[in-house]
């Protein structure tokens, strides 16, 4: 058996981290179901495709916190904290082969590394895998999904358009800059240890300091 692993969520300062690993002895089924790397599928096909995914495959979802990213950054990088994941998503069944999208920009170094750890299977790592393999495909469908679900929970919780969660998407930053002029501090859910959350937090006290 094989097993394909992606993330989603990565370069996120709102939510989670999430990897998703897909268990299969074939990609017949998988392309004929049509899968793609997530990002270039549109949201209610990739919902159609986690519900083919999942009762056809065995699947492993594992999730990380913004809190407890904020909390392992204090020891490791994101690239080792990736790896950590990816492995215990992979560990549910035997496999003898494991294709991973690469986070490093060291693919044999992040290859050989996952496979001491793993003790056992071939890894395949390589820069947009999700692209290569459908079985990455796969993977980064079950990801995807997973976390945009919890996105639109904490969106829900907040009563507040938090956006997608990424810096780059103006409306989550706005919101979080909102949120800390207000209260003084990040909202739920933001990974605090993020370059743009940091600065909003010293431009908020800064200009606390100035009114004065």
């Amino acid at each position: 058996m094989r097993c394909g692993v992606d993330e989603a969520g990565r370069g996120s300062v709102l939510g989670p981290l999430v990897v998703g690993a897909v268990y299969s002895d074939s990609d017949d089924e998988l392309v004929k179901m049509g899968v793609k790397d997530s990002k270039k599928l549109p949201p209610k096909t990739r919902e159609h495709l986690f519900e083919l995914i999942t009762k056809k495959y065995e699947v492993n979802i594992v999730m990380i916190s913004a809190a407890g990213i904020d909390e392992k950054r204090k020891e490791m990088s994101l690239n080792d904290i990736e790896l950590e994941m990816f492995v215990e998503a992979c560990s549910k069944f035997p496999v003898s082969e494991v294709y991973a999208d690469c986070p490093d920009t060291n693919e044999a170094g992040f290859s050989t590394e996952m496979g001491r750890k793993m003790k056992g299977p071939e890894i395949i790592a390589r820069h947009k895998a999700d692209d290569i393999f459908p079985i990455v495909s796969a993977a980064s469908i079950i990801a995807k999904v997973t976390r945009d679900r919890m996105i639109v929970d904490i969106k829900k919780e907040l009563g507040k358009n938090i956006g997608s969660g990424y810096p780059s998407d103006h409306f989550t930053m706005e919101f979080i800059e909102k949120w800390i002029k207000d209260n003084g501090c990040p909202p739920p859910y933001t990974r605090c240890s993020w370059e743009p959350v940091r600065n909003l937090m010293t431009l908020s006290k800064n200009t606390r300091i100035s009114d004065w």
